[in-house]
């Protein structure tokens, strides 16, 4: 008996590795279907085949618009195929958000950053005009130039870093590429199963509603926020905080 019961635990042991390996290696093969450099603004017809749509051509804002608002804010712009802000300061009242909603999906952008910036990609945002922000209910994915600033006294916080599912999750690693360079992030949400991969590295993995999440949004900011992460579909949002990123070469596959 004791022999049977030891081999059911390494018989369970061994499934829980192969699951795990098998949700990493999903998020990279994920990863690789969209990390070509030579399809911006485009989709192949393998990408197409693969279920990927195009949520930005790199010439309209067709598939967005303001949140809470009809139509894109004047402080969006097109550059160069890209889609970036031009407002200085705060001015996150002036998110875009895509038209549809999504429950379970893979989500790929490029970006870069300018130094000091700061901005995210939120995720199942409810629009709703008793929220003034998206990320009043939606988590975040972390964009920022964290690097020394002459000046800067506050420290660095882990959980607000690039790549961090913001104020919740630090990232476990950091491969991000130095301002002007171009990053490309894939964020999946697979049920109550989150991945956040930065440059084909897997930098973040939760589970919504488990004991630690929720100990997370009870001990911290999001204490503050009784919607948020309260729902499982929703817009999904590039955040406006009044730096300079540029955003191209967005992608969605629905799962």
């Amino acid at each position: 008996m004791k022999r049977m019961f030891l081999c059911a635990i390494a018989f369970v042991s061994f499934i829980c590795i192969s699951c795990t390996g098998e949700k990493r290696e999903l998020a990279l093969v994920l990863y690789d279907e969209v990390a070509n450099p030579e399809t911006i603004n485009v989709l192949t017809e393998k990408q197409k085949k693969q279920g990927w749509q195009l949520l930005f051509d790199g010439k309209t804002g067709a598939d967005w618009h303001g949140y809470n608002q009809q139509g894109i804010p004047d402080c969006w712009a097109i550059e160069d195929g890209t889609l970036t802000m031009n407002s200085v300061g705060g001015g996150e009242e002036q998110d875009i958000i895509t038209d549809k909603v999504y429950r379970n999906f893979a989500f790929s952008v490029e970006y870069k950053l300018t130094g000091r910036a700061n901005s995210g990609i939120i995720y199942q945002v409810k629009e709703d005009p008793k929220y003034t922000y998206p990320y009043e209910t939606g988590p975040e994915y972390q964009i920022m130039d964290h690097e020394p600033i002459p000046g800067r006294t506050r420290p660095i916080d882990e959980l607000t870093i690039h790549g961090a599912n913001y104020a919740m999750y630090a990232p476990i690693e950091k491969p991000y590429l130095p301002i002007g360079e171009w990053n490309r992030m894939l964020l999946i949400v697979n049920g109550n199963e989150v991945t956040h991969v930065l440059n084909g590295v897997v930098v973040v993995k939760y589970t919504k509603y488990s004991d630690d999440w929720q100990a997370l949004i009870d001990s911290g900011k999001w204490a503050q926020f009784p919607d948020y992460g309260k729902f499982d579909e929703g817009h999904i949002s590039l955040q406006n905080h009044g730096t300079k990123v540029w955003f191209r070469d967005i992608k969605i596959k629905e799962l």
